[in-house]
């Protein structure tokens, strides 16, 4: 009886945000502004912020990277995970002592506390989606 309850509850939510228009954010990635982060370490990086806490998500970010040919992001470590989707180009997963190879269509893992950097190793710009939790 509960989880009904929570079910019409939440029915009741979603219907109210559709009636004012709120109830998903669609948009094209290239009306996501293109930002050039401020963070050592970076050559030729620019990051669309697709899905963020400005819409409202509570639990993830969906951030569209864009590596120029030789770019990189920093070579660095973090407590939080990442899920990275490579749909364009292709490169190398570095860390402090191996390189990996990537292509379009692969999947990448990168646990918490992992060094790791992305580097475009085409002459095409690399595009990948990354997603992080917030903690």
């Amino acid at each position: 009886m509960i989880r009904l309850i929570f079910y019409v509850e939440r029915l009741f939510v979603l219907k109210e945000k559709e009636d004012v228009g709120d109830l998903v954010k669609q948009v094209h990635y290239t009306e996501v502004d293109l930002e050039e982060p401020d963070e050592e370490g970076i050559k030729d990086l620019r990051v669309r912020w697709l899905i963020s806490k400005k819409d409202g998500a509570e639990n993830f970010a969906m951030r569209l990277f864009e590596i120029q040919p030789n770019g990189h992001s920093p070579l660095h470590q973090h407590d939080w995970e990442h899920e990275v989707f490579i749909l364009e180009g292709n490169g190398v997963t570095r860390d402090k002592i191996n390189e990996k190879p990537f292509k379009q269509g692969d999947v990448i893992f990168v646990p918490s506390m992992e060094w790791h950097q992305f580097i475009n190793t085409a002459e095409d710009t690399l595009k990948l989606l990354c997603l992080i939790p917030y903690k």
